[in-house]
């Protein structure tokens, strides 16, 4: 009998070694980088299920209320309608020839003010900075910061940079745009009064630190399957 423990004792040490490697290779697999953090905290994982998206884009200056440009956008499709006071216009993004670039152009700006934090996924060709603790340039509480570089060339966007400051949940609160990748921030605003769609977050409200202007998203819908 004593062969035979000897034997079982080996074997089942072994396989502990064997679980405990492919618990530590399943752990290292499972960790997350800065970005992905963010986006899923904002519901990232829940994107696959969406089929469909429809928000208004609007500037508030102090008691002027922004006319807005509505979308409807399939994903999956990778289809868009956008309807701007008299202009409505209806395209699919594999083919832009047709489709005038402003409007194109519209679409991934005000598509960008929403889904940022799945931007920071999305556009593979950007380089992302590692994360610093600083201070955010509104609040002006220290939070945590990473920078997404744009290339020189291509996009809508070319070189331009934003500074996105974000809270030990991984919630943005604040974003800097700096033009060219310049020192100086072109544009600072908030993130705030954060809605739940179907299990996507999204900031509705985009305000300055001065003067009474806002960047806001209304008229919000996703549909999922």
């Amino acid at each position: 009998m004593k062969p035979l423990y000897t034997i079982l004792l080996i074997f089942a040490l072994t396989a502990s070694c064997k679980s405990d490697k492919t618990k530590t290779q399943t752990e290292v697999e499972k960790e997350l980088s800065i970005v992905e953090k963010i986006a899923n905290a904002h519901g990232f994982e829940n994107w696959k299920n969406v089929t469909e998206v429809q928000f208004t884009f609007a500037v508030d200056r102090d008691t002027i209320k922004g006319n807005g440009r509505s979308w409807t956008w399939l994903p999956k499709q990778d289809s868009v309608y956008m309807r701007a006071g008299v202009q409505n216009v209806r395209y699919s993004r594999k083919n832009l020839d047709s489709v005038p670039k402003n409007v194109d152009r519209a679409f991934i700006n005000d598509k960008y003010w929403a889904f940022v934090p799945f931007q920071l996924v999305w556009d593979k060709t950007a380089t992302i900075s590692e994360a610093k603790k600083v201070e955010a340039p509104i609040s002006k509480t220290q939070m945590d910061m990473i920078t997404i570089l744009y290339p020189s060339e291509g996009g809508y966007t070319p070189g331009d940079a934003y500074d996105i400051y974000y809270d030990q949940n991984y919630m943005i609160k604040e974003w800097s745009y700096r033009k060219g990748n310049s020192a100086e921030a072109s544009l600072s605003n908030t993130f705030e009064n954060y809605k739940d769609y179907n299990g996507i977050k999204i900031a509705t409200d985009h305000k300055k630190d001065e003067g009474k202007w806002n960047l806001n998203l209304t008229n919000i819908k996703i549909k999922t399957e």
